[in-house]
C-alpha cells in the first residue's frame, strides 16, 4: 500500500491579546484586540492576511462548488445589456455593460421630438441606439485602480457638461471632476474629498457638493463657480450637530434647490429659488426632535406649494400636507391625512399628477392622483408578496410614470404607466438565460409570534418540485431589523444557485425594520432593541417548528447592522442553527458607539443610544453586544466577511469578534477584502466571485455541498 504526503493540520490564527482598559460608568472591560483597530501597523495587515489564507485552506474543498454557482450567475446573466433609457430634456440616458468589461458605460441618445416619450428599447442581440453618445466608460476610469465607485453623475441643463465623482480607495471620498460633453475632455476643476450626491445648478455655471468631518460625517455643503479655484469655493451651509448629516438636491421642477439636514429621527430642510443660485436658503419648517419631514415642489391650482411628508403630533405613521413656497411656516393645507394601518412613505410632483408611496401589510404600495376629482388610484398587482417603486422620472412633464416591479418569482420588471388612460407598457424584464420558469418556484407568507405576542412577518421562496412544506429542507433566513430599512420580497439571479439546490430562501421581517410602519421600527431601536433579536430567534423556531427546517439544515445571513443581529443571534440561540454568515458585521458595537471620534458614531445615538453618557444604555448595550457576550458554548460554524476600507463598520469589529469566538474553540473564518468598502468588492465579475464564495459556505453549511464521485 502506497500513501502520499501527509497534509498537517491547519492551525487557525491567533490574535496576540494585548489588554485594553475600557472604563465606562465604573464598568472595566478589558478588550484584548483592541490593538488590532491600527490598519497602518504591519502585524495587523499580516493577521488579516494569516486569516484569509486560513479561510481559502479551509474552504478549499469547496472550490468546485464556488467555480459551479459563478459560472450559473455568469451563465443566467444577459453579459452585454443596457438599461432602459430614461428621457432628461433632449437626450434618452442608459447605462451599458458588455461581456467581458466589470462596469457600465453611461450613454445617451437624442430624442426624436419634444412628443417622444416612447423610450427605445433593444433586446440583447442588438446593443446599438442610434445616435449613441459615450459619457462616461466606467472601464476606462477603472483601468489603474482595484476598486472603483461612481458617487456622483449629473448633467448641466443644457447637457453640454457632465458632472462625476470617483471613489478608488473604498473609503467613501470622491474626487468631482467636470467634463465637456463635446470635447470628452475634464476641466481644472477638480475636488477631492467630496461626499457622493454633487450636482449642478440649473443655470450650469455652479455645482453644489458637500464635505465630510473628521467622523465622515456629511457636515458642509459648498457651491463651486466653474472655472474658478477650489479656494474660492463659498461655504453655505454649516450643520454643526454632530447627530445631523446634510445634503443637497434639486425639485423636479427645477425651481428650487434644496438642503437637507437629518440625523434617525429629526429632519431640517431649506429651500432657495433655483433661478438665484448665490442667494441665501430659507428654512422650510424649523427643527423639532423626533419630527421629520420630505419636502416636494408642486404647482396646485396655478400656485407653487410644498408638499410635505411628516410624522409631526399624533401623525406616527406620517401624513402629507402642502403649504404656501411663498410662506412655508404659514397655514398647511391637509392632502392626505395619518392612518394607522398605512406608513406614508413619499410623493414625487409632476406637473399634472402625483404620485404617493406608502406601505400596507407589509408591502409597498403606489397610488396616482391626477389633479382631478378621482381621489388616489392605487396599482394593483396579482402576487401575493412583491416590491414596487417609481424609479427613473426626472421630467417635470412628462406624460407617464416609470416604475419597477419584482418579487421572489419576478424578475425586476420595468414599466411605464399611461398617466391619463392607466395604460401599461412593459418595458423590459431582466433577462434570466437558461430557461427560467417562474412557475417552478413558490413564494409564501408565514407569521411566526414573538415572545411577547407579536406577529412576525417571514416572506419565503422555494421550488415546489424539490421542497414539500411539512418535510425538512435546508434553509437560508436573512434578516436585517435597523433604521427602519425595510426587506423586501425581490428577485436575485445569483439566489436560484440555492432554490436550484433544493433550499427554501426566507426573510424574517424583524422589529427594528420598516415592514410594518413606524411602530414596528420604534419597537426595536434604543432600549427595545432586544425585539430584532428575539423576533429573529422566533422566525427561525417557527420555520423549524412548522418542519420547514431543521437546526442541522438553518443557515442565518444577515449584514451590517444585520451582521450584529447574527452576532447576537448566534450567542442567545446558537443551537437552532447549523451556519451563520455575517457579512461586514457590527459585532464590536458598544466600542464603536462609545468613541465619538470613529465615523458616523455620533449619529447612530439615534439609532442605539448614547452609551458614552448614560450608564443605562450602557448596560444594555453591553447585554447585547456580541464581542463582550461570547460564550463557552457549541457554537454554528460562522464566517465573517468584511473589507479593509469600509468606513461604515470597520474591519476591526469582526476581526476581535473571530479572535474572541476562537478563545472558546468556535469554528469561526474571517474573509477580509484587502481593496473593498463597506459595499464590497467593486466590478460585477469581482461581485459574482464574492457571492459565489458566500453562497458556497453556505450551502456547505446547510449540508448541501455534495462532493463529486471519484468515479
Amino acid at each position: 500500500m502506497t500513501s502520499g504526503p501527509i497534509t498537517p493540520p491547519l492551525v487557525a490564527p491567533l490574535a496576540a491579546k494585548r489588554p485594553h482598559r475600557r472604563e465606562h460608568h465604573n464598568d472595566v472591560y478589558i478588550d484584548d484586540y483592541e490593538w488590532l483597530r491600527d490598519k497602518d501597523n504591519p502585524e495587523v495587515i499580516a493577521h488579516l492576511e494569516a486569516e484569509n489564507s486560513y479561510t481559502e485552506a479551509r474552504t478549499a474543498d469547496q472550490e468546485n462548488l464556488r467555480q459551479q454557482i459563478f459560472t450559473e450567475i455568469k451563465n443566467r446573466t444577459q453579459e452585454t445589456d443596457l438599461s432602459v433609457p430614461v428621457r432628461r430634456g433632449a437626450f434618452w440616458y442608459y447605462t451599458r455593460t458588455v461581456e467581458g468589461q466589470e462596469y457600465g458605460i453611461h450613454c445617451r441618445a437624442p430624442i426624436s421630438g419634444q412628443d417622444d416619450w416612447t423610450a427605445p428599447i433593444l433586446d440583447g442581440a442588438n446593443q446599438s441606439v442610434p445616435g449613441e453618445q459615450i459619457l462616461l466608460d466606467d472601464n476606462v476610469e477603472a483601468a489603474d485602480h482595484e476598486f472603483f465607485s461612481l458617487g456622483s453623475f449629473d448633467l448641466s441643463e443644457d447637457g453640454t457638461q457632465l458632472l462625476y465623482a470617483v471613489d478608488v480607495e473604498g473609503d467613501e471620498r470622491y474626487t468631482i471632476r467636470v467634463r465637456t460633453i463635446e470635447t470628452g475632455e475634464d476641466l481644472p476643476d477638480a475636488i477631492p474629498n467630496t461626499s457622493a450626491g454633487a450636482l449642478f445648478d440649473p443655470s450650469g455655471r455652479y455645482f453644489f457638493y458637500t464635505t465630510v468631518d473628521d467622523a465622515w460625517r456629511p457636515d458642509t455643503v459648498w457651491r463651486h463657480e466653474i472655472g474658478t479655484a477650489r479656494d474660492a469655493d463659498t461655504s453655505i451651509f454649516h450643520e454643526p450637530d454632530e447627530r445631523f448629516w446634510v445634503g443637497i438636491g434639486i425639485t423636479r421642477s427645477r425651481r428650487f434647490l434644496m438642503i437637507e439636514a437629518g440625523s434617525s429621527v429629526t429632519t431640517e430642510s431649506w429651500v432657495l429659488d433655483a433661478s438665484d443660485p448665490t442667494g441665501d436658503f430659507t428654512v422650510v419648517w424649523p427643527r423639532q426632535d423626533n419630527v421629520e419631514y420630505d419636502v416636494e415642489h408642486a404647482i396646485i391650482d396655478g400656485e407653487d406649494r410644498l408638499l410635505i411628508v411628516h410624522n409631526g403630533g399624533t401623525a406616527v405613521n406620517f401624513e402629507l400636507v402642502s403649504v404656501s413656497a411663498n410662506a412655508p411656516q404659514g397655514a398647511k393645507r391637509m392632502l392626505l391625512p395619518h392612518d394607522p394601518q398605512i406608513r406614508l412613505e413619499s410623493v414625487d410632483a409632476f406637473a399634472d399628477f402625483l404620485v404617493v408611496e406608502y406601505r400596507r401589510d407589509g408591502l409597498t404600495r403606489l397610488a396616482i392622483d391626477r389633479h382631478d376629482a378621482s381621489g388616489l388610484t392605487e396599482l394593483d398587482f396579482d402576487e401575493p408578496l412583491f416590491a414596487v417603486g417609481s424609479a427613473g422620472n426626472p421630467e417635470w412633464t412628462q406624460p407617464t410614470l416609470r416604475f419597477g416591479f419584482t418579487s421572489f418569482v419576478t424578475p425586476s420588471t420595468v414599466y411605464d404607466l399611461l398617466v391619463a388612460t392607466g395604460e401599461r407598457r412593459l418595458l423590459k424584464q431582466q433577462p434570466v438565460l437558461g430557461g427560467y420558469d417562474p412557475a417552478l418556484y413558490e413564494q409564501r407568507r408565514e407569521w411566526a409570534t414573538a415572545a411577547d405576542g407579536t406577529r412576525v412577518p417571514i416572506s419565503l421562496v422555494y421550488r415546489r418540485d424539490l421542497v414539500t412544506p411539512g418535510t425538512p429542507a435546508p434553509t437560508l433566513l436573512y434578516g436585517y431589523g435597523s433604521y427602519e430599512h425595510s426587506i423586501d420580497p425581490g428577485f436575485g439571479i445569483a439566489r436560484l444557485s440555492l432554490l436550484d439546490r433544493g433550499m427554501i430562501f426566507a426573510i424574517a421581517h424583524v422589529r427594528g425594520g420598516g415592514e410594518l410602519g413606524r411602530t414596528w421600527y420604534e419597537n426595536g431601536k434604543t432600549t427595545t432593541k432586544i425585539n430584532t433579536f428575539t423576533d429573529f430567534v422566533s422566525c427561525a423556531t417557527h420555520l423549524i417548528d412548522e418542519g420547514f427546517t431543521t437546526p442541522a439544515q438553518l443557515v442565518a445571513e444577515g449584514g451590517s447592522a444585520g451582521g450584529l443581529l447574527m452576532g447576537v443571534v448566534a450567542n442567545l440561540a446558537p443551537e437552532l442553527f447549523s451556519g451563520i454568515l455575517a457579512e461586514v458585521p457590527f459585532v464590536d458595537a458598544l466600542t464603536s458607539i462609545l468613541d465619538p471620534s470613529l465615523p458616523l458614531t455620533v449619529i447612530e445615538w439615534d439609532e442605539w443610544g448614547d452609551p458614552l453618557h448614560d450608564a443605562e444604555v450602557y448596560a444594555y448595550m453591553k447585554s447585547y453586544s456580541p464581542v463582550e457576550n461570547v460564550r463557552a458554548v457549541d457554537y454554528p460554524s460562522i464566517l465573517a466577511v468584511t473589507s479593509l476600507n469600509d468606513t461604515r463598520v470597520l474591519y476591526v469589529e469582526p476581526a476581535k469578534w473571530v479572535a474572541r469566538l476562537r478563545e472558546v474553540q468556535a469554528d469561526a473564518l474571517l474573509k477580509t477584502e484587502m481593496s473593498a468598502g463597506h459595499g464590497g468588492v467593486s466590478g460585477r465579475y469581482s461581485a459574482w466571485h464574492e457571492r459565489a464564495f458566500n453562497y458556497s459556505w453556505v450551502l456547505d453549511a446547510a449540508g448541501l455541498n455534495v462532493p463529486e464521485s471519484d468515479s
